[in-house]
């Protein structure tokens, strides 16, 4: 019974550890008395990613970055005019939504003017359409040369262009227009030896305006710069 007694004392013995296989994953747990615990000097170890699974991370990537690329070009496609590069109707419509916002917002004034080039069906009728092609593209390229990274050029249709110029009082953009107008007759297109003039008519959008109702005024403004000898600009 002593012995018994004695033999109850004894305190419980660890098994020898160091004949224990460690885990290669995972945590690694040591018995004790009461339970397992975590080993002290093992950490967790991650599986590795596979080496297809990674190639096909990269090619889904690409294949993403791909058709991002491909929806802005279709977007700048479905707002751009084909021919001159400047925006056509519809993004413009886009832009002036833009700038309206931002002109109620900051109480600034929009000006827009209406440009139209001179004698543009004889010039298409003497020396042909691709002549007169040229010339709306020369256009374009001169204006955007001497145009303000805010302003906003788009073709109207035809021969008729728009430009906004945000932030601009009548008399600034009447005195920005003939500025342009004096710079396009300066820079004659190569290859052409006919002189290709614009008019214009300038208008600052009134806070009861639609864009419709500014257009008008801008093409009444025009028609008076037509009417009084063409290579003119006039404020509506």
């Amino acid at each position: 019974l002593q012995s018994s007694r004695h033999a109850s004392r004894r305190p419980h013995r660890l098994p020898d550890l160091a004949h224990l296989p460690l885990p290669m994953l995972g945590h690694a747990v040591l018995p004790t008395g009461n339970g397992r615990v975590h080993h002290p000097h093992i950490r967790r170890v991650e599986a590795p990613v596979p080496a297809k699974s990674a190639l096909e991370l990269l090619v889904a990537e690409a294949r993403i970055a791909e058709l991002e690329s491909a929806l802005s070009e279709a977007r700048q496609a479905a707002f751009t005019d084909a021919l001159t590069g400047a925006l056509n109707r519809r993004g413009f419509d886009e832009a002036y939504q833009r700038e309206l916002a931002r002109s109620r917002r900051n109480g600034s004034q929009l000006a827009i003017a209406l440009i139209d080039v001179d004698d543009f069906k004889r010039l298409n009728d003497t020396l042909g359409h691709q002549t007169g092609d040229q010339a709306l593209v020369h256009l374009v390229k001169t204006l955007r040369a001497a145009l303000r990274p805010s302003d906003i050029l788009c073709r109207f249709g035809g021969e008729e262009f728009v430009l906004l110029l945000p932030e601009t009082a009548l008399d600034e953009a009447v005195a920005a227009i003939s500025r342009f107008q004096r710079r396009f007759a300066a820079s004659p297109m190569p290859g052409c030896e006919v002189p290709v003039t614009f008019s214009a008519g300038v208008v600052v959008r009134q806070s009861s305006e639609s864009l419709a109702d500014v257009i008008l005024r801008a093409d009444a403004a025009t028609y008076a710069a037509k009417r009084a000898g063409k290579n003119c600009v006039i404020g509506g």
